[in-house]
């Protein structure tokens, strides 16, 4: 009689799980551009406020297939009154295999998008200067300290919550 081994199988659950990131494409979303005042914003002297606002947000396309969007927001306003308002949505498809729960989580929320940072400037600087007005130099953005930044919220929000939950079985 010969004997059978089963090792494979278990040696198949034991190997890890390649890990694989490639991008697949950058595409601009959307663009949106505003000048509410039209000509009027060219004859007056401005002291622009100057308001960003990002957000970022992932979607999965496929197994193993996301697609991650920035979408950066500029304001800027003197007073009361709009000068320019421009809103990018940069996205791309990424392929991400063997990475998982809190390690997938953080790649969509600060590799991707800091991959899409770049392009997403660019639109911005060269629609400014399309539309006359000077161009606007971003400055590079951290996301892995924003990531921390609101892991750490999240984190402070569930605590608060749990301390302000009524503990069970101090009935008399």
């Amino acid at each position: 009689m010969t004997e059978e081994t089963t090792t494979a199988p278990a040696a198949a659950e034991e190997t890890p799980t390649e890990q694989k990131f490639a991008i697949q494409r950058f595409y601009l979303k959307d663009l949106s551009f505003e000048t509410p005042q039209g000509a009027a914003a060219f004859n007056k002297q401005w002291q622009p406020k100057i308001n960003q606002d990002l957000n970022a947000k992932t979607t999965k396309i496929d197994t193993d297939l996301y697609e991650v969007s920035l979408r950066i927001t500029i304001t800027a306003s003197d007073g009361d009154e709009t000068i320019y308002l421009i809103e990018v949505e940069q996205a791309g498809l990424f392929t991400i295999a063997g990475i998982e729960g809190q390690q997938l989580t953080q790649v969509l929320n600060t590799t991707c998008p800091g991959m899409l940072f770049p392009y997403g400037r660019e639109v911005i600087d060269s629609t400014l200067v399309k539309g006359s007005f000077p161009p606007l130099m971003i400055p590079p953005i951290n996301f892995d300290a924003l990531f921390v930044q609101a892991m750490q919220q999240s984190q402070a929000k569930a605590e608060q919550a749990a301390a302000e939950e009524p503990s069970e079985g101090t009935s008399h």
